[in-house]
């Protein structure tokens, strides 16, 4: 631009000296100048982005416990593919390992008796199975509270009737109910299963305190749960091994089902959707051709009339 007015200035047309007339043409000028304060203002905003960013990120790093648990493995499970249902007789083998291993300790209190049936159990045996606790029902006529065996409708019962119990008979520490864990713990069932096969020996200084033991995939390394699972701890109805690894894959997989009960119904619903849309859209695609034959074929012809 200056030398645009150089030019200018030198052909007469401008006095050098013309301020006014230079000030005119520099208001024409394309270019964007900052001033003193938008500079500022930009480098504050700039400061306070770069600071929020810093301290997002600090937090979401702080929210991950101590960071040094080993994340758990990746495992092919029978349930993981786009259409495949869960192993059901692992499921009913899971549930031997939690009736006679976890339930001493976790609750499941949203699992009903009748959940099981068509999935572990026959009706028959849901119904024997809940017939083996006793539920306090009541008032009777009398107003009295009684005692009963339970029904399908009944959900399992909790080993410890309230949380206080719980925390007295494990050292402080609430052991926590098991219907959605397996939702409600990043990795799933694959946590669950390193978890439970994951007992080591604690590393050079480490300290634990009484009652505690080292799991490295457990946030902190410290739990207070001790190792559940040993080889044949208990014994399967159908003769599988219930090695360790064994009792931890079934109970892993029945608590996945408890965390998605609607699992198998949901796929289900899936294949059925897939061929009634498979077979609409293909209807579709005959009506549109059918339809529209006659129209794309047709030929428009124009004889003007004679004069």
């Amino acid at each position: 631009m200056a030398a645009s007015v150089g030019r200018i200035c030198g052909k007469g047309l401008l006095k050098p000296n013309h301020g006014v007339t230079l000030q005119k043409i520099n208001n024409y000028s394309t270019t964007s100048s900052w001033t003193r304060g938008q500079k500022r203002l930009a480098t504050v905003a700039g400061l306070i982005g770069g600071g929020a960013a810093t301290l997002l990120f600090a937090l979401e790093k702080s929210v991950q416990a101590s960071g040094t648990e080993v994340h758990p493995p990746k495992h092919v499970w029978a349930h993981t593919g786009l259409l495949n249902s869960f192993d059901h007789a692992g499921l009913r083998r899971g549930y031997q390992v939690y009736k006679q291993v976890c339930a001493a300790c976790h609750s499941m209190k949203y699992i009903a008796y009748r959940n099981l049936v068509g999935v572990t159990h026959t009706e028959a045996e849901a119904k024997a199975e809940a017939e083996e606790i006793q539920v306090r029902d009541g008032p009777d006529e009398a107003g009295n509270y009684f005692m009963r065996p339970g029904k399908l409708s009944d959900y399992f019962p909790g080993p410890y009737p309230n949380e206080e119990a719980a925390r007295a008979a494990n050292n402080g520490a609430f052991p926590p109910d098991l219907s959605y864990i397996v939702s409600a713990r990043h990795g799933g069932e694959d946590y669950i299963f390193a978890l439970l096969t994951g007992y080591v020996d604690a590393p050079a200084g480490v300290v634990l305190r009484d009652g505690q033991y080292f799991n490295p995939y457990f946030p902190g390394g410290a739990i207070s749960m001790a190792q559940a699972l040993y080889n044949e701890v208990c014994e399967y109805e159908d003769g599988t091994p219930a090695s360790a690894s064994q009792l931890a894959k079934d109970v892993a997989q029945f608590l996945k089902w408890t965390s998605e009960p609607e699992h198998d119904q949901r796929k289900r619903m899936l294949i059925k959707a897939f061929g009634m849309f498979s077979i609409l859209t293909i209807l579709c695609y005959y009506i549109k051709r059918h339809k529209w034959s006659s129209i794309k074929s047709r030929k428009i012809v124009y004889n003007p009339k004679e004069k």
